[in-house]
């Protein structure tokens, strides 16, 4: 009783000081359902992978269709997106839509790997995107609850076309460091600005979607550097595919592997429609293989 008093003051204080007098406290209940529900989902989705037996698993159909928790993410937007609009400011249905917001958010982003490539990766190499692309929108979010919101402007007089022109700059050089795949500086680069246009400045790294594109066979020598500059056994990555590796689970095969199955699903599937067409179709070919009646 005596701890649980002085606990509450705080949080009271916190909810009161922190975020209610800075008009926080919708973005800090999108945070809170974010986190809340990607931690839950990663549970429920490791926990089915281990086949605990008590765990309900997937959601499939009666013909076998997986339905993805990505659905019900974008769901969960939509309507509490739209409430909270309706709401228009009104306490505490909005802080209620927030809340539910940032659980369809949690939910959507933990399969961000099928947004980019369309298919089921989420145990793949390719499925670990899916983390990168979290701790990014949850250090975006938690920058914006502490007060670090890049769409505050403090000057008097600025026109809408100068600050529309500025945001158009600023995202042009943070989406160009995401593209070298400098998640970091793109990230720190949307609040502080010279970190962006640096990122930009420097060479890519080997395997982002800039050096694919820009490098390679291209420009041989940038290639040679940027793997030179980032190798896949710096100390750096091995600490980032060890966090993956307790967030997320160790991945399969890869995408390739995934693709390989999921084909080798659908030419079986494909060959047992085909197998009963043909039943329905020559019925008389299934009673000569039975045998003369007798």
């Amino acid at each position: 009783m005596s701890l649980a008093l002085p606990l509450a003051n705080l949080v009271t204080d916190f909810w009161n000081d922190q975020l209610v007098e800075h008009d926080r406290q919708g973005v800090f209940l999108v945070l809170v359902g974010f986190i809340g529900s990607f931690a839950f989902i990663r549970m429920s989705t490791r926990m089915i992978r281990a086949e605990v037996s008590w765990w309900p698993g997937n959601i499939e159909s009666e013909s076998g269709l997986h339905v993805h928790h990505l659905v019900f993410g974008i769901i969960t937007m939509m309507v509490a997106g739209t409430l909270g609009f309706a709401a228009f400011g009104r306490s505490p249905l909005t802080e209620i839509c927030a809340f539910f917001f940032g659980i369809g958010v949690g939910l959507t982003i933990d399969e961000f790997a099928l947004w980019v490539y369309l298919e089921d990766v989420y145990w793949a190499e390719e499925g670990r995107s899916s983390i990168d692309a979290t701790v990014i929108a949850a250090a975006l979010i938690g920058l914006i609850v502490i007060g670090a919101n890049p769409f505050e402007t403090s000057e008097e007089g600025v026109s809408v076309v100068e600050l529309i022109v500025t945001w158009l700059l600023v995202l042009t050089f943070v989406a160009a460091s995401f593209l070298k795949g400098r998640r970091l500086h793109g990230l720190l680069g949307v609040f502080f600005f010279p970190l962006a246009i640096y990122a930009t400045c420097r060479i890519g790294k080997p395997d982002s979607a800039w050096a694919h594109h820009r490098y390679g066979a291209k420009h041989p020598k940038k290639q040679t550097k940027a793997e030179a500059r980032f190798p896949p056994d710096r100390r750096t990555e091995r600490f980032k595919e060890a966090f993956r590796d307790i967030v997320g689970g160790k991945p399969s095969q890869g995408l390739t592997h995934a693709t390989e199955e999921a084909v080798g699903a659908t030419r079986q599937a494909g060959e047992e429609v085909r197998a009963a067409t043909e039943r329905l179709v020559h019925p008389e070919d299934k009673d000569n293989v039975d045998g003369p009646k007798t």
